[in-house]
């Protein structure tokens, strides 16, 4: 049976847990600087040898992410492991491995600001200029508010005609740009499936994301009732983590 605890912090949970898997933006940072308490917090964690993983839809690999936190006062010691969406599509791609076993190697890719970071180093995968020469289709991001979702459609439709298989990296119907909601990387996803395309999400709420922080835990020997899910979304972190089949935590604030 299911219950709700009401917590002043993440104290109230730390006797708990063996493990704490933490969403970044909105719980960790703004984008531009820590929130009050979350150095020392993590700190306290790592003093009490509790794993923590940070969690991300982000169109950035894991180690760009990394950097990203060390320079606005996240230092990489103050967590055990980083996972993000577009670290998961990479390695599926290097490794041909999953859903990602026989796609082929020419890729149409739909991202932001037409950022190919999630390709890179990838000698197997090309970038191909027209979904009429790809094998699939790869969405890790969007050029909203710039482009709207009918911007996209000439390309999702000549896309849907060819039958190309499609990997969203990040399932989030919004986005954020100076804090005003635009349109998200998963609603150029969703309007493909509604023109008939197969898509495959990677990222939060759905499965494969928590499996890599399962894997990664299952090697220290933690299980996921040992594991807390923290975030500020319930269409993601919450929906996700009890898919997953892990305590969840939401950051109210």
């Amino acid at each position: 049976m299911s219950t709700t605890k009401f917590c002043q912090g993440i104290s109230d949970l730390s006797d708990s847990y063996a493990a704490f898997i933490l969403d970044q933006y909105g719980v960790l940072h703004n984008g531009e600087k820590p929130f009050d308490g979350v150095v020392e917090c993590l700190t306290e964690l790592k003093n009490r040898r509790k794993i923590v993983i940070l969690l991300s839809n982000s169109s950035k690999r894991a180690a760009e992410n990394r950097a990203r936190l060390t320079k606005i006062g996240i230092p990489e010691d103050l967590y055990d492991d980083m996972v993000t969406s577009s670290e998961l599509v990479w390695q599926g791609l290097h490794d041909h491995s999953g859903v990602f076993k026989g796609l082929g190697s020419k890729c149409y890719l739909i991202s932001h600001g037409n950022d190919r970071s999630v390709v890179a180093g990838l000698p197997d995968v090309t970038v191909v200029d027209s979904p009429s020469d790809a094998d699939f289709l790869l969405i890790v991001g969007c050029d909203a508010p710039q482009k709207s979702l009918d911007d996209y459609d000439p390309l999702l439709k000549e896309a849907a005609k060819n039958r190309l298989k499609a990997i969203c990296s990040n399932p989030e119907m919004r986005g954020l740009v100076g804090g005003q909601p635009v349109l998200g990387t998963g609603a150029v996803a969703r309007r493909y499936q509604d023109l008939g395309g197969v898509v495959t999400y990677i990222g939060k709420p759905f499965e494969p994301i928590y499996a890599a922080c399962a894997n990664f835990l299952r090697k220290k020997d933690i299980f996921p009732g040992q594991c807390v899910v923290i975030g500020d979304a319930m269409d993601q972190d919450i929906l996700g983590g009890v898919t997953a089949e892990m305590d969840t935590c939401l950051i109210a604030a």
